[in-house]
């Protein structure tokens, strides 16, 4: 699949059968995070891959409203900001979200279900703590990853570029 197809076909996946991903796979989502552009190339993400606990991925979903979804799901990525490797907070969420887009792309390509689920910023916190993590550690996002059940249902619409574009100049 070439780059704007996987972008056109990627859809949130939000309801997984109870199969597991290789680890193989995982590695390479995760290292296609690793491949985002980041300001003075200072890859300020670290990731904390939950799969084998399904303890601690119950308790992990418990803290999105999300919850009964995301447990069903076989690998959480949790994705931090590693503060001590951050030079510019605006600039590094940037990057971490482009690291985001990397393996939600990855995913697709490999066939895997994946969702982007940032509304567990509110427990980062306790997420945090659960994950036992230092405070240098800012929770940015929640990869939700599985195979998915049945099919996902179609994109939902996007605007046209006319509603977007403010000006060709």
């Amino acid at each position: 699949m070439n780059v704007l197809d996987g972008i056109g076909q990627r859809k949130s996946v939000r309801s997984f059968a109870k199969v597991q991903i290789a680890r193989n796979k995982i590695d390479a989502i995760l290292e296609a995070g690793t491949l985002a552009p980041s300001g003075k190339n200072g890859q300020p993400w670290r990731f904390f891959v939950v799969q084998r606990e399904k303890d601690l991925l119950r308790r992990i979903a418990e803290q999105t409203v999300y919850h009964a979804w995301v447990s069903e799901a076989d690998c959480l990525i949790l994705v931090f900001l590693d503060r001590e490797k951050s030079y510019h907070e605006i600039k590094d969420a940037q990057a971490v979200g482009a690291c985001m887009q990397n393996m939600l792309l990855a995913a697709e390509e490999l066939g895997i279900g994946a969702c982007w689920n940032g509304e567990i910023l509110r427990n980062a916190e306790e997420v945090r703590s659960m994950c036992s993590l230092a405070e240098r550690y800012q929770l940015m996002a929640l990869l939700v990853l599985g195979y998915a059940k049945e099919k996902p249902q179609e994109r939902t619409p996007r605007l046209p570029l006319s509603e977007v574009v403010l000006s060709y100049v």
